[in-house]
């Protein structure tokens, strides 16, 4: 291997380290969210509700990470629970949108402390402008990857395995979008 180029290691690449991270959070959390018969995706489904309000089933998936069908399935589930309801507006009969249930709140704000803390706990030590920066910085990776979507895109362009673009998540930090 020639000098120019770097020495690869598992162990320290970025989407490793990245993923290592996300899945022990996430493992952590589902730990406090199986008393309640809840998974990380439907907890997420429920706080992106409880933060943005009613959304309709394509903006809720692009938020959540879930894809469509999957998604549309899960509510399924949270609405025979009570916690979600689902309608289609006056003004559009073809969308879909989800809203909140008072059931679904309580639930939800029930675990948004604990949610709080495994994120306090986790940045321990970090001062709030470090954490604000990497959160902003972790914005602007997951938009850097819209080139790789693109290229995939671009080389796949005549097969039916054309990757969807996801858009820059709404709500998040503009000045993100370098």
């Amino acid at each position: 291997m020639g000098n120019s180029q770097r020495m690869y290691r598992l162990t320290e690449a970025f989407p490793y380290l990245l993923n290592r991270v996300g899945v022990r959070m996430g493992d952590l959390f589902t730990r406090r969210l199986v008393t309640a018969d809840l998974t990380l995706s439907m907890y997420r489904v429920l706080a992106a509700l409880w933060e943005k309000g009613n959304q309709r089933l394509g903006d809720l998936a692009e938020v959540t990470s879930v894809e469509l069908s999957t998604l549309s399935r899960m509510v399924g589930k949270l609405a025979r629970r009570g916690l979600v309801s689902r309608g289609r507006p006056e003004s559009n009969g073809r969308t879909v949108r989800i809203e909140l249930t008072a059931s679904g709140k309580k639930l939800v704000e029930r675990f948004i402390p604990l949610a709080t803390r495994h994120e306090d706990v986790s940045l321990r030590g970090f001062k709030a402008a470090d954490v604000a920066r990497l959160k902003a910085d972790l914005i602007a990776v997951y938009c850097n990857l819209n080139a790789v979507e693109e290229e995939l895109n671009r080389k796949f362009s005549g097969s039916r395995k054309r990757v969807k673009r996801r858009r820059r998540p709404k709500g998040l930090l503009k000045s993100a979008a370098r």
